[in-house]
């Protein structure tokens, strides 16, 4: 295996954390503030870069960062390192409720593209990149933009979303979600939007103008509750502001 091979404990039901194993030497690399308690003798340091093959020299890392950049998330990772004597543990939660999905790279074939802010974390040795959508209609209308993570590798990566997670395994098949629901899919599937029925559907019917149609044999990973829609429901019910005659 290039990655690290981790240990790994899922805990708790809609505030999910896991707890990664370390063997000595072993690493974990996280996105910046994730982490929540780690065991003594694990060190951790900021690194412009996610470790991978992909990101030799300098001018490798200056370039993974850049391309985090383009996707909103920290020019920095931090890279968690069991430095001591025996098995340690650290542990990493979602900045908001939902499930962590357990990712082992190696039996999906290598690759994972999923919505710009999914990763959480992964073993030492995963790539974490982009993927440019290179349709239109999908990067306008798809409810991710243009630009989608890529992970690599073949070790265990963790992934994050709302509410209840399903995963479907595609077969040849057609499979049609609210844009805001999808979480992830494998390179054997082929992301495109559409339209929701016809025009008094995409105006009345409550489910947007648009719907993702993923067709293709793989796995797909969606969300029930996407955290933009959490969000638009909180912001519905909170008071005005001091003042605010809006």
């Amino acid at each position: 295996m290039k990655c690290h091979e981790v240990d790994y404990e899922i805990m708790g039901d809609d505030m999910q954390v896991v707890e990664v194993e370390l063997d000595p030497d072993e690493t974990v690399v996280a996105e910046a503030g994730a982490m929540n308690w780690m065991e003594d003798g694990i060190s951790f340091e900021a690194k412009m870069g996610d470790g991978s093959d992909t990101e030799k020299g300098f001018m490798g890392r200056l370039f993974g960062a850049g391309k985090r950049m383009l996707t909103g998330e920290s020019v920095f990772m931090t890279h968690f390192t069991n430095t001591g004597v025996g098995k340690k543990r650290v542990a990493f939660a979602a900045p908001y409720p939902g499930k962590i999905i357990p990712v082992d790279m190696a039996k999906i074939g290598g690759e994972l593209i999923c919505q710009k802010d999914a990763f959480l974390c992964a073993a030492r040795g995963t790539g974490i990149g982009i993927a440019f959508n290179k349709r239109l209609g999908s990067g306008f209308f798809g409810g991710e933009g243009f630009i989608l993570q890529r992970l690599t590798g073949d070790g265990m990566a963790f992934v994050h979303a709302g509410g209840t997670i399903v995963e479907k395994t595609l077969n040849n098949e057609t499979l049609r979600v609210d844009t805001g629901c999808l979480v992830a899919f494998t390179p054997g599937v082929d992301y495109d939007i559409q339209r929701a029925g016809n025009l008094k559907s995409m105006f009345f019917g409550g489910e947007g103008m648009f719907l993702a149609t993923l067709t293709g044999t793989g796995k797909v990973y969606l969300q029930s509750l996407p955290f933009s829609r959490m969000a638009d429901r909180i912001l519905q019910h909170m008071p005005p502001a001091s003042g605010d005659t809006g």
